[in-house]
């Protein structure tokens, strides 16, 4: 088994098919695509392939380390980012072909019009070993 990272990019991603942005969903729709996210997490957790996965806000903080007893220096937020995570889910499934396949499913979520959205999601595998070096 293996871990991968799905993100759902709000913005930064390719353009998805059904690209109206969620600020203009009708309550039902907006409520029909959470059901769809619920149900294919609680699908997961039955296989035993869910491991976690949230819906982000679209606010945040930048955040450095400034130097031995200096407080953190932060900035932000930035709104006006080009990208923005709407939400993640970590699966662990048997091979990059299975998060792929999952990850095109949850692209088919609905949006705007019960259509789906054909989202583009980012699939990302958990670094499970620091990387070999050769000269």
């Amino acid at each position: 088994m293996a871990k991968y990272l799905l993100l759902k990019h709000y913005r930064g991603a390719p353009a998805a098919v059904n690209d109206v942005p969620m600020d203009r969903w009708t309550p039902e729709e907006i409520s029909a695509h959470m059901r769809y996210m619920d149900e294919f997490a609680a699908r997961l957790e039955k296989t035993g392939e869910f491991v976690d996965g949230q819906a982000l806000a679209p606010e945040g903080t930048w955040v450095r380390y400034d130097g031995e007893g200096r407080p953190p220096v932060t900035d932000g937020p930035f709104a006006e980012t080009k990208d923005l995570i709407a939400g993640w889910m970590v699966i662990d499934v048997d091979s990059q072909e299975r998060a792929v396949e999952l990850a095109g499913e949850l692209s088919a979520a609905p949006g705007a019009g019960g259509e789906p959205i054909h989202e583009w999601l980012e699939v990302r595998p958990f670094l499970t070993a620091p990387p070999t070096v050769t000269e």
